[in-house]
């Protein structure tokens, strides 16, 4: 067994801190082989961001163009700079809500200004080093944030995928269904054909040839059939003209004050959201790989994106969890992936763009439609409804004040509700709990006290963590931080809760991800001392046998163990 101790780590130096993945690979050592994969990588990456792009900029309100632009150049400074190996900076759909009501109250211009000004305030969190504190969001807000997002988007592409005509299409969901019912004698067959037609090849070459590039392909028959059979439906021709074959030069947006006040409040409604979506699609490429982002210089680096972004006329640029998991899938070595991915998508752009103003706008409908379906999760739903009312009341509140009211309302009410929550749910959990110390100090963000069986001390293949207080989401982040460190190379992973009276979805699903982690290096994971309560929120997040095993106590486990030893 490998004793632990509680000595703390310096806080890393500035330079440590800020230095972009990029120089880390470089360090490491960067050849041929590792070329290749990244140029792999990116290729198949910029083939899924290519039709993304422009139907996101679509939806949004603004040129496909634009997508593009915002892709090429976010896209290549957020894996310059970036503190994620494997992300991929680009156009986002949550963003569309905001970046479409920003473009119609200020123009497009307005927008650009706005991006430009979340640059600047990203960079500047960034360098406060405030990106800890941005993760302290609870899993029920996250997911229903991204639900209500989904919903958003699905909405927003009623009126093209049936090819109705309206004059004026509002944003709110409440006031948009009415007008969209009193336009359905306008429905055009071949729109919603062209719509189907997308969403079934889509879907077909997912079920059938996974690896193959499914959304371009589908968007690149939809405009083959409409070229030679002239469909009567909308295509990006006919409505933006098509797109350029260049980027244009760059300039810096207009600066006068009161433009400025005017942009700045969807300026910072970019800046949080964007903060948000960077770091949660950083961390999951950091579960699908083992890795660990740097949050602080993420955030400089996509508000350095932004910033770019804004002077080639592109528009608000965070992480993106679907291309960031899709260039984790297909090997990708380090951030030269990422910026491979914009050079491949200026170079389409260079060479296709003529082809890109047949493209029907029913088609990037149906893309839209599938990654909205794609960004619901819903296994996460179903394990949040089974964990008790707080979380669902969490959950859906934030849900619909996402779909019916604002974005950046419904991330301040769902962190304030899951706060309240959790305080009542641990004064109940003191009743219960009693001669027993909570925390160590007053201190949420300090590691847990970690402390060990010494008498074990002799047997290396077995280490033993003992986790001391309330594990929630405000002091998830620390303990995932070590239990990140641990050496899941040896043969049992022993993590004891004997001293936690109290476990939320987010402790949950942290360590969940702990124990795949185990499973891949062939660890076994014991969980010990459980409470009931404890034990059914681990075991409602698939924390059972044989994923992970139970037992009353340390001492128990360990005669198990080492008796297999």
């Amino acid at each position: 067994m490998t004793v632990q101790t509680n000595t703390q780590k310096q806080s890393p130096r500035f330079i440590q801190t800020f230095t972009p993945k990029l120089v880390t690979v470089f360090r490491e050592g960067y050849g041929p082989s590792a070329l290749r994969r990244d140029a792999l990588a990116g290729l198949t990456v910029a083939i899924v961001a290519l039709p993304l792009s422009m139907a996101i900029a679509v939806a949004s309100g603004v040129t496909p163009a634009q997508g593009l632009y915002t892709a090429i150049i976010g896209g290549f400074l957020v894996s310059l700079f970036g503190g994620s190996r494997f992300q991929i900076g680009g156009p986002a759909g949550a963003f569309i809500v905001l970046v479409a009501a920003t473009a119609a109250q200020h123009g497009v211009d307005g927008l650009i200004l706005a991006t430009f000004i979340s640059g600047i305030m990203l960079v500047t969190i960034g360098f406060l080093r405030l990106g800890t504190f941005i993760k302290f969001i609870p899993f029920p807000v996250t997911i229903g944030f991204t639900a209500g997002i989904a919903v958003i988007i699905f909405t927003s592409q009623i009126k093209e995928l049936f090819g109705l005509t309206i004059a004026y299409e509002p944003s709110h969901l409440i006031e948009k269904i009415p007008t969209l019912w009193a336009a359905r004698s306008s429905l055009t067959p071949a729109a919603l054909g062209t719509f189907a037609s997308t969403v079934a090849v889509i879907v077909g070459v997912r079920h059938w040839r996974a690896h193959w590039p499914g959304m371009l392909i589908a968007v690149g028959l939809m405009a083959v059939s409409t070229a030679v059979f002239s469909w009567p439906i909308q295509t990006i021709g006919t409505k933006f003209g098509g797109i350029p074959s260049s980027l244009p030069w760059p300039s810096v947006p207009l600066l006068t004050p009161a433009r400025i006040l005017a942009v700045l409040p969807s300026a910072f409604s970019f800046t949080l959201l964007g903060a948000i979506e960077s770091l949660l699609s950083a961390v999951v490429a950091d579960g699908m790989t083992g890795r660990r982002h740097r949050s602080n210089c993420e955030l400089v680096a996509q508000g350095v994106a932004n910033i770019g972004s804004s002077f080639f006329g592109g528009f608000c640029v965070t992480g993106t969890i679907a291309r960031t998991a899709t260039n984790v899938r297909a090997g990708a070595h380090g951030p030269v992936a990422g910026m491979l991915h914009s050079l491949f998508l200026l170079l389409f752009m260079l060479i296709a763009a003529p082809l890109a103003a047949y493209i029907p706008l029913a088609a990037l409908a149906g893309v839209l439609s599938v990654v909205a379906w794609n960004m619901i999760e819903k296994a996460a739903i179903v394990v949040l409804i089974r964990s008790g009312w707080s979380e669902v009341s969490v959950l859906g509140t934030t849900f619909f004040l996402t779909v019916f009211r604002d974005l950046t309302e419904a991330i301040v009410v769902g962190l304030a509700l899951g706060s309240i929550l959790f305080i009542h749910r641990m004064s109940e959990a003191t009743k219960v709990v009693t001669h027993r110390v909570f925390v160590t100090r007053d201190n949420t963000d300090a590691p847990p006290r970690i402390t060990t069986h010494e008498q074990w001390a002799a047997h290396t293949d077995v280490v033993i963590y003992r986790i001391t207080g309330v594990l929630f989401f405000g002091v998830a982040v620390a303990v995932g931080a070590v239990l990140d460190r641990i050496d899941v190379s040896c043969r049992a992973l022993i993590v004891d809760f004997t001293d936690v009276p109290f476990l939320d979805s987010t402790g949950a699903n942290m360590i969940e991800g702990l124990a795949y982690k185990a499973k891949r290096q062939r660890t076994e994971l014991w969980l010990t001392g459980a409470s009931p309560n404890v034990a059914q929120a681990l075991r409602t997040h698939g924390l059972a046998i044989p994923l992970v095993q139970f037992a009353d106590t340390v001492d128990a486990a360990l005669e198990i163990i080492l008796v297999e030893i």
